[in-house]
């Protein structure tokens, strides 16, 4: 069964653990449960986060100020466990995670009831290399990154990899959060959907309207929406934010 796959398409949003405050997480969590929103993405609070523009990092940095870590993250979540109605994914970077144990990590997200991961620094290349006893053979399945240029061939073996999750579409060669046109990419969309062989392709980096939710709802099955989101919440606007979003 795969928890991310529905008849409609689907929205996530991206909250950082740890953001604004500590305790924050759990209100996030239920708040945007009650939106309506599809599953969530909570990041891992890293100093050094490569894939992330700089409203993400400046959420990190400020989460790890507040003292949020793995040990604090996996706690808060195994207190809400009951309370939590839709699919979690985990992102984050190796390293924090080697720091944790990679074992003790698996067990801590399979406790929390984790529906997937993203750690964009772990190829399934470097999986099959050094991780197959832990990541390869754990019951959470790894999701992974493509953008337009990806091959053909790449996609296809991820597909195979993606049955139980989804496959991660970042919409340009970019930092989260920048801007770009759908409209140059839309073609290869379409074709990134044919060659995802049935399995969610959700479209991230950059998507900040209603608009652009829409359009991308043509040729994918959802999107993951984070900067903007974020941005939303340092403002107290998150409520109208939403409103406008998923309207």
């Amino acid at each position: 069964m795969n928890p991310f796959k529905k008849t409609g398409k689907s929205v996530s949003i991206f909250i950082t653990a740890g953001y604004p405050k500590k305790e924050s997480l759990t209100e996030q969590i239920l708040f945007l449960q009650d939106q309506g929103i599809d599953f969530l993405e909570i990041g891992i609070p890293f100093s050094d986060p490569m894939a992330d523009g700089p409203v993400i990092q400046e959420t990190s940095s400020i989460a790890l100020k507040n003292g949020m870590n793995l040990a604090v993250l996996f706690e808060q979540l195994s207190g809400m466990k009951e309370q939590i109605k839709i699919p979690l994914v985990l992102m984050g970077y190796l390293n924090p995670i080697l720091q944790f144990g990679v074992d003790s990590f698996l067990i801590k997200c399979e406790s929390a009831g984790i529906s997937g991961l993203i750690i964009p620094d772990l190829s399934f290349e470097l999986v099959e290399k050094k991780y197959q006893h832990s990541f390869g053979s754990s019951k959470i399945p790894l999701i992974y990154l493509i953008t337009p240029a990806t091959s053909d061939s790449r996609i296809a073996q991820i597909a195979q990899l993606s049955t139980k999750s989804f496959i991660y579409l970042v919409g340009q060669n970019k930092i989260t959060g920048s801007s770009y046109s759908l409209s140059e990419h839309q073609v290869r969309y379409s074709e990134l959907q044919l060659l995802s062989n049935g399995v969610p392709l959700f479209l991230g980096f950059g998507i900040s309207t209603a608009a652009q939710k829409q359009e991308a709802s043509n040729y994918t099955d959802g999107v993951i929406i984070g900067s903007a989101y974020l941005q939303a919440l340092s403002k107290k606007t998150e409520e109208e934010f939403l409103e406008n979003l998923l309207s």
